[in-house]
């Protein structure tokens, strides 16, 4: 072969070799929209360790990547629809959507830039996408059992207070979300000969103390919250609320029984959006979302906080204990 020709080929081969983002695109400043029905404080822990895993892709925010944060503050729909249709305008690369009422807004504010959900209940249903192998359109994620683990953690604390009849739900502001894991609860909680009541909401300090007092004045006998960034950010005061009023409460993460909380089941949410850095890589290195099957969490978690149970008088059932996968003593 000539110099000329083999320079060439080697100049070739390298080129085929680098990052194709890189490589088609120097210096280009990849752009992320972040939508959330929540305020900043609830999703700040989670984004944290989204960015990180980003990193490790060597997506570096204020180097090659730009996010633009954008909170519906638990106002509802309709500003939803405002900052996802702002985000479009911007021209985002990818628009990153937390829980179901943001990656509804998104999808009905575009079609063509990628959608990733960070932990959406059953998106076939709510008509986000065609199926979990093959999402189709433009938007793929992480999907979570959100209503089927609410239902769950009513069975937990039927288990533990065998003899309970009301029980007080907390949401995090609402949404679609909430929406349908109260009234998977309710079902659950119905077929157990349980009362539900939504007792309120922790979107701001001064209505989640309202929710306690009513649920004081309700007579529940325990509290469960729903998942979402609202809770999961007042997780502190809802533990000492809870603590203050002697109630036995079942949460949806890990975290809250770190914190002191009693009892938690579920997923784990750090995990979730760690997943979805990992699907907005992929998409920012050329694939269609289409392409990137929908995935499920494989992994459950059931803590127990010995410590809490002690301090409000509460005895835990051999047959509820040996099913937990932590017990903090």
């Amino acid at each position: 072969m000539h110099k000329k020709g083999f320079r060439v080929a080697l100049c070739a081969l390298l080129l085929a070799l680098s990052d194709p983002v890189q490589a088609q695109q120097p210096g280009k400043v990849a752009r992320i929209g972040y939508l959330d029905d929540g305020s900043a404080s609830g999703s700040a822990e989670l984004l944290d360790d989204f960015r990180k895993q980003l990193t490790r892709f060597n997506w570096i925010e204020g180097k090659n990547l730009h996010i633009e944060y954008r909170y519906g503050e638990g106002i509802g729909a309709i500003r939803l629809a405002e900052l996802a249709d702002e985000l479009v305008r911007l021209k985002m690369d990818v628009i990153v959507v937390e829980a179901t009422s943001a990656a509804l807004a998104a999808k009905k504010a575009t079609s063509t830039i990628p959608i990733v959900m960070t932990g959406v209940g059953d998106p076939v249903a709510q008509g986000l996408i065609t199926s979990l192998a093959r999402p189709g359109g433009n938007i793929t994620g992480i999907s979570s059992f959100a209503p089927e683990l609410a239902g769950k953690r009513v069975e937990i604390i039927k288990e533990v207070l065998p003899k309970s009849t009301r029980i007080g739900v907390i949401t995090g502001g609402g949404g679609r979300g909430a929406d349908l894991q109260v009234k998977t609860m309710r079902d659950v909680a119905a077929a157990l000969g349980l009362k539900l009541e939504v007792v309120g909401a922790s979107s701001d300090t001064e209505k989640l103390v309202s929710a306690f007092q009513a649920a004081v004045r309700e007579r529940v006998d325990a509290i469960i919250t729903t998942t979402g960034p609202g809770n999961f950010g007042q997780r502190k005061r809802i533990i000492a609320l809870a603590a203050n009023y002697k109630l036995p409460a079942i949460y949806p993460q890990k975290e809250f029984v770190e914190d002191d909380g009693l009892l938690s089941y579920g997923t784990d949410r750090r995990e979730s959006y760690r997943r979805a850095a990992v699907y907005v890589d992929k998409i920012l290195r050329g694939t269609k979302p289409a392409d990137l099957p929908v995935e499920r969490p494989i992994k459950f978690e059931f803590l127990i906080n010995l410590k809490v149970a002690k301090q409000i008088g509460l005895t835990i059932p051999p047959n509820v204990l040996v099913r937990a996968d932590k017990v903090i003593r």
